[in-house]
């Protein structure tokens, strides 16, 4: 077994043989990245036969980039939340100009960057964390700074009272 540069766990028909043959439980996993170098099909036969629920994966070269946009899509959360139209849903937040102008100017950073879909993911997750009563610190680090995410309760820090640049959190 490796590591690739994400520290996800990369395995060759050796490794996958030797966790079955000795009784682990691969099938907790829901997919496997294999290494690129090996023969894919013949890993799906072999684990056919122990897990069809498995799907094997192989591992890519991607660019940090490339990686993190092909995952971007790939975001765990109901349909209301993927189709949630996250803009307005801030800016109906906001109670006055400066909040507007805030939002709109913090939003045009998030669009040019594509993490709507994070914000969409953000309210989701608060929202169940909520649901259950979950307790979260008021804030750390440099996301602090950005307003959109105090509107959406993700920490409690005001960044318009305590005058803090969003540029600090959405670097450019």
């Amino acid at each position: 077994m490796k590591q690739n540069n994400f520290g996800e766990m990369i395995f060759n028909e050796t490794d996958i043989a030797d966790l079955l043959m000795q009784g682990h439980d691969i099938a907790q996993s829901k997919s496997i990245l294999v290494d690129t170098t090996v023969d894919v099909d013949a890993i799906v036969k072999f684990v056919e036969n122990f897990n069809n629920n498995l799907v094997i994966h192989k591992d890519s070269n991607d660019s940090i980039t490339a990686w993190d946009l092909k995952n971007q899509s790939n975001w765990h959360m109901p349909h209301e939340y993927k189709q949630l139209d996250i803009a307005q849903y801030i800016l109906d937040l906001c109670a006055d100009e400066v909040e507007l102008q805030r939002c709109g100017e913090e939003l045009l950073l998030y669009q040019e960057r594509n993490l709507f879909d994070l914000l969409r993911y953000l309210k989701y997750l608060v929202d169940v964390m909520t649901e259950h009563n979950v307790i979260w610190g008021v804030g750390r680090g440099s996301s602090v700074a950005s307003f959109i995410l105090y509107k959406l309760k993700v920490h409690r820090i005001n960044s318009i009272y305590y005058k803090l640049n969003i540029n600090e959190f959405l670097r450019k």
